[in-house]
């Protein structure tokens, strides 16, 4: 239920901003400036789930709590997605903008290689032979997919880049029209709440399938 009051209040959101409050085409790059309204939110998303994993990662390595590993995993797999929600869209935004789906820019090539390390754990979870490793490796993991964040944050001024500088959230006013600034807030809020609620429904599917493993292996051996 809470999936489709989630989809219908992002869909209202879409057709605000693109058809009724973002009635003015974009000078420099025209209606396709629209796909913001899905690129920025996925691109929180994946920085959000990487600040859940990488506290889940943190109070498994200091305190060995094993509680805390299904919700590393759902934040990990549901911030891969994102990540590559985001490369996607971003390429799509690229094409008419930039005259090319990719480009190595600072930004895409470190979000790039956010994606690879959220592969990089899902196969070394995939590979530990045992929880302790599977702990103490991917825990790793998952604190060094957080710390490529403020890198991909930072690019934009670190280095030339073809990406805009951050013009959400600044110190000064928001350069951003209020008809475009609003509903994209609201898109955001929406997304990073549906991708919360995706991530704890993850982790209770991960404890839940555990259980039943535990219970099937002592069955096994009565």
């Amino acid at each position: 239920m809470m999936k489709v009051v989630f989809f219908f209040f992002f869909c209202l959101v879409l057709v605000w901003g693109s058809f009724l409050a973002s009635s003015q085409v974009d000078v420099l790059q025209g209606e396709v400036y629209k796909i913001l309204y899905i690129h920025v939110p996925n691109a929180l998303c994946a920085f959000f789930s990487s600040f859940l994993l990488f506290l889940s990662s943190l109070f498994i390595l200091l305190g060995k709590k094993k509680k805390f590993l299904p919700y590393a995993k759902a934040s990990a797999d549901i911030g891969f997605i994102f990540t590559l929600l985001t490369l996607v869209t971003g390429s799509i935004w690229g094409k008419p903008t930039w005259g090319t789906w990719w480009t190595w820019d600072a930004r895409l090539t470190t979000t790039f290689l956010l994606a690879i390390l959220y592969g990089a754990y899902h196969f070394l979870w995939q590979v530990a032979e045992t929880t302790e490793k599977r702990m103490k490796i991917c825990s790793v993991i998952g604190i060094l997919i957080f710390a490529d964040i403020p890198i991909i944050y930072k690019s934009v001024s670190w280095w030339r880049t073809l990406h805009q500088p951050p013009s959400l959230f600044v110190a000064s006013s928001s350069p951003m029209s209020s008809s475009i600034y609003w509903p994209l807030v609201v898109s955001i809020i929406l997304t990073l709440l549906f991708s919360l609620s995706l991530i704890v429904r993850r982790a209770n599917n991960l404890k839940l399938a555990e259980t039943l493993e535990e219970k099937a292996m002592k069955s096994s051996f009565s």
